[in-house]
């Protein structure tokens, strides 16, 4: 299979997890899915491929000593940037999978936050965070303001 190709396909690959973390959240079957450690493996086995095969002189030397020409002028690059681009899909799904169970343990909604981090993973995670602390500061002052949580002595 040609780069373009295995480029393709993980970006598709990916789709089902978030629609089912999005979509279904409730979901058993979602549940099971999300479960499994399975899209990481294949993720990053393919992430595994391509790095070793956009390695070369210049890319080590690169990424040994890490200056942003370089790097700009080595993400230029089809094999690297591909490599790159599987890099964000798997740590992307990774901290969505996170903000999902989260938000299964913990009630939190998380929608808005898994389709910020579909698109841009850091914001997602900083959506769930900032949602996790709201809905605790809230749900805290909530239940310490109702007539069942005053003590009476």
């Amino acid at each position: 299979m040609n780069l373009s190709a295995l480029f393709d396909v993980s970006n598709v690959f990916v789709l089902p997890f978030w629609a089912l973390m999005i979509l279904l959240p409730n979901w058993n079957w979602t549940r099971k899915v999300m479960g499994s450690v399975l899209p990481f493996v294949a993720l990053s086995g393919l992430y595994i491929y391509l790095f070793i095969h956009s390695l070369d002189p210049e890319s080590v030397q690169a990424f040994a000593n890490p200056q942003l020409s370089d790097l700009a002028r080595l993400f230029a690059d089809e094999r690297v940037m591909a490599t790159g681009w599987i890099h964000f899909l798997v740590m992307d799904l990774f901290v969505g999978r996170w903000i999902y169970w989260e938000g299964q343990r913990t009630g939190v909604w998380t929608v808005h936050s898994l389709v910020f981090c579909l698109f841009a993973g850091p914001i997602g995670l900083l959506s769930h965070i900032l949602t996790q602390w709201i809905t605790q500061l809230f749900w805290k002052k909530a239940t310490d303001s109702s007539p069942d949580s005053v003590v009476v002595e």
